[in-house]
């Protein structure tokens, strides 16, 4: 069995975990120049300074309420270390990594422009030529190798300055400012750029409202009106893509994992539908068209009132997005027996599947996820499908000879490829492509970390920020190349 020979094999990257040069061609500042580096055991920090002078930071909390000091607005701190800052310098080394990308066969290239880079506030009249010609740069080296861009408008990085003025996604004016961002860039792209994303793991709003909406606020009020924002600022996009361009498309992106039950316990069967709806509620609205009903009566009882304006809701149901992409790097257990939580991953009421090898970072290797993503979100949506991001991070040690020997990458690649083959060929999914996560190393948006790797080519990069950024290939870039020739058939 093998993928259609028009499968979009690749990789995938983020500006602020990629890009570097911060502060250089124009760009201003965004979120994620102020997140510092943290661990697995350590939160990363937004830093704060106050209009005395006083500074300070608060834990980059997932799931959890993060609380600025009266006064305090997020900023740069001398002597403290941003990863966004340098990260591994696509910025500055693109026609070299491009060229990797070429030999190992990609035909797509998942990555994400930087907003700040374009308009450096957010808010500006006229966007930032240096920025622009970057870009398209860029798209002119994917051409030289037949590479087709698939471009993210925003991946966990907003304007600071619509932090700092507006509140983030909070405040409905953003809408119009991204709507001019998301125009400006698909009418001087049209021809080189086809495929776009709006926002990035947009359920992250719920989790991580500073990382997914600029927001300083995180009660439920607050994160309902930056998701609904979003979602019309999204439709707008997709309604200007179609105006610019019949050829362009507009997809969602979802962070998505199969859930499942622990025990048989009914209890734990209704926990595992409620944190279904929590995921597929933003799917529902930007792909599916439409507020759930279940959602609306959380609101009720949570007395979470949602501004909309006339005519958001036909707007949301006529511009639903092209199709769905997602990332997907395994699957959760969960559980309302309080004795086994614990011992799985990040998610609360998680607990370790017995059936499952898991890595330092308690990620666990499910070789059957993607098939069962694939069919439930096809089942629901009935839209073409793009698996976005999937890997694994591994802290990966260079040999004295250069080399790096990742045969367990391969081995959890291997497994996710073949269930993502199932669904395509046993199932008949309409899957358009896959690119698989931080194909270039690349630092970690969770920790922070450069040790926590994924890609098929080492980066000469630590966690504080030292080391030459020179590339050498690991032994899953062959072995990646190999799987691309093949069109996924020879998987050894």
């Amino acid at each position: 069995m093998k993928f259609p020979k028009d499968f979009l094999w690749g990789g995938a990257t983020a500006a602020n975990q990629y890009e570097g040069a911060w502060d250089e061609g124009g760009k201003g500042l965004n979120t994620a120049d102020v997140i510092t580096n943290g661990s697995h055991t350590t939160p990363r920090r937004i830093t704060w300074r106050k209009a005395d002078g006083e500074t300070g930071s608060v834990p980059l909390s997932f799931g959890g309420r993060m609380e600025f000091p009266e006064g305090a607005v997020p900023a740069v701190i001398d002597g403290e270390y941003y990863p966004s800052h340098t990260a591994t310098d696509f910025y500055h080394h693109y026609k070299e990594d491009i060229a990797l990308m070429g030999e190992m066969g990609f035909r797509c290239f998942r990555l994400s422009m930087n907003w700040a880079r374009i308009f450096p506030n957010g808010d500006d009249e006229q966007p930032n030529e240096e920025g622009l010609q970057f870009y398209d740069n860029v798209f002119d080296e994917c051409k030289k190798y037949g590479i087709e861009p698939l471009v993210t408008l925003s991946h966990y990085e907003t304007p600071l300055h619509l932090t700092i003025a507006y509140g983030g996604w909070i405040d409905r004016r953003l809408v119009d400012f991204f709507v001019r961002y998301a125009t400006t860039v698909m009418k001087r792209y049209k021809g080189k750029v086809k495929y776009y994303l709006t926002f990035n793991e947009i359920n992250c709003m719920d989790m991580m409202p500073f990382m997914g909406g600029g927001m300083i606020k995180s009660d439920p009020q607050s994160r309902a009106q930056g998701a609904h924002n979003q979602f019309v600022a999204s439709a707008l996009t997709v309604k200007a893509a179609h105006e610019i361009d019949p050829e362009i498309k507009v997809g969602q992106m979802l962070a998505y994992q199969p859930n499942y039950a622990y025990t048989c316990d009914p209890a734990d069967q209704l926990k595992v539908m409620e944190m279904q709806h929590n995921t597929l509620f933003y799917s529902d609205v930007q792909t599916g068209g439409a507020y759930p009903a279940w959602r609306l009566k959380q609101y009720e009882r949570e007395g979470v009132k949602v501004q909309m304006e006339p005519g958001d809701l036909q707007l949301l149901h006529d511009y639903s997005a092209d199709f769905l992409s997602f990332s997907c790097y395994g699957s959760t257990t969960m559980t309302t027996h309080k004795e086994a939580e614990g011992a799985g991953n990040m998610m609360p009421g998680s607990v370790k599947n017995p059936y499952l090898q898991s890595n330092a970072w308690g990620w666990e290797t499910d070789p059957d996820c993607l098939r069962i993503a694939l069919n439930t979100l096809y089942d629901r949506y009935h839209k073409p499908l793009w698996v976005v991001e999937n890997g694994i991070g591994w802290n990966d040690v260079k040999e004295a000879d250069g080399s790096v020997h990742d045969s367990y990458r391969i081995d959890y690649l291997r497994q996710n490829i073949a269930s993502m083959r199932d669904a395509v060929c046993l199932d008949g999914i309409p899957l358009m492509g896959y690119t698989m996560w931080g194909c270039i190393d690349l630092v970690s948006a969770g920790t922070g970390e450069m040790r926590k790797r994924y890609g098929f080519v080492y980066v000469d990069r630590d966690d504080k920020g030292q080391g030459t950024l020179a590339r050498s290939k690991k032994d899953s870039f062959g072995w990646y190349q190999k799987v691309i020739a093949s069109d996924g058939e020879d998987l050894d």
